[in-house]
């Protein structure tokens, strides 16, 4: 999106992130071969027309703050609607994650960041017992209801309320670009599993944060609109923070948007003016070339080393919380010297960091 930030603002334009959807798609056609002669006149022609349009060029932008608005607030007016119809990333992610899981020993599993508990069924119904965490009190309102005989826990993740080797499989899907540091994070989800246990990551993908539109949210304490911070990360962020506590990679998906995602019996008529997924109706076909077949999202399984101590997969076995081998993990929780470890971490952690 093209933008401008003044004493810490970002300026969002509507027309300005068309004429950045443009510039992806003809970038785009030219590294993969696309973009031939009538491609290329056509962008030029539709920036052109974007540019003299009335009802774009004399709309203002809005001027937004980032980071005034919390993740709490915005998962409290998502609630209602998360996994209603229609949420794309969901669609997409959801299939890849169970895939895996189906192919998991059944033992005691944690859904961290768990939302509403649409995995946290699904690990139920494979006939885990399983624990919910997540920080959003109406989010957990609805996964209780949904799910009234699973335990759901109200924290956040660098401080799990859960023992030493107390899981067999941890999930997290969703969450983490919402978190500024995935180091303490994975180190939580380390010092919880036990030897040879799964962790299942998803992620919204680093390319969805250039190409969705920025949207402003409710005022925040200075009175502008809000944008709220998110933390989009390489592929290789996530292997930096793992791969030191002893994780190791079983499988990497970077699932992607289907082609012709945007449905043009869904165009608003009149078009609209104002930041929304709506405005790419404006260039229906350059959206489709920059957006479509390109990553929406990251799955990752990681796996500890050490022998499973879950049931078989198709077994009812369900080890109890705590159950665990104790200090043979102690090596797994390794950090970088000198690296913060939260207290929640464990003794364990900053034995380990010691020693390297």
């Amino acid at each position: 999106m093209r933008t401008h930030t003044v004493r810490g603002m970002t300026y969002l334009s509507p027309l300005g992130y068309l004429l950045g959807i443009e510039g992806a798609a003809l970038l785009r056609g030219f590294r993969e071969g696309s973009a031939d002669r009538e491609f290329v006149e056509a962008r030029i022609a539709e920036i052109r027309a974007l540019l003299d349009a009335p009802a774009l060029a004399h709309t203002e932008g809005v001027t937004a703050s980032p980071g005034t608005i919390s993740t709490a607030d915005v998962y409290q007016a998502w609630a209602p609607h998360y996994d209603g119809p229609g949420n794309q990333m969901i669609d997409i992610e959801q299939p890849v994650v169970r895939r895996i899981l189906d192919g998991l020993p059944v033992g005691t599993a944690l859904d961290a960041a768990c939302g509403t508990g649409r995995h946290t069924a699904y690990l139920h119904g494979l006939g885990h017992h399983v624990i919910g965490v997540d920080a959003s009190p109406a989010m957990l309102a609805r996964a209780r209801k949904r799910l009234p005989d699973v335990d759901f826990h109200e924290a956040d993740l660098y401080r799990l309320p859960l023992p030493d080797d107390a899981v067999d499989t941890v999930v997290c899907a969703l969450a983490l670009a919402h978190l500024p540091d995935l180091g303490p994070v994975l180190a939580e989800f380390a010092r919880v599993l036990r030897p040879g246990g799964n962790l299942v990551i998803s992620d919204a993908h680093l390319l969805v944060s250039y190409l969705r539109p920025a949207l402003p949210r409710q005022p925040g304490p200075d009175g502008r609109p809000s944008l709220l911070t998110e933390y989009h990360r390489p592929l290789s962020a996530y292997l930096a923070a793992a791969l030191p506590l002893g994780f190791q990679v079983r499988h990497c998906e970077e699932p992607c948007r289907p082609p012709r995602s945007l449905d043009p019996d869904t165009a608003p008529d009149p078009l609209p003016t104002h930041q929304s997924w709506d405005l790419l109706h404006w260039c229906p076909k350059a959206s489709a070339a920059a957006m479509d077949d390109s990553p929406i999202a990251v799955v990752w399984h990681f796996q500890l080393p050490g022998a499973p101590t879950g049931g078989s997969r198709g077994t009812s076995g369900r080890p109890s919380v705590g159950q665990g081998v104790g200090k043979q993990r102690l090596g797994r929780q390794g950090r970088l010297a000198g690296e913060e470890v939260p207290p929640a971490v464990g003794v364990r952690a900053r034995e380990a960091g010691r020693r390297e």
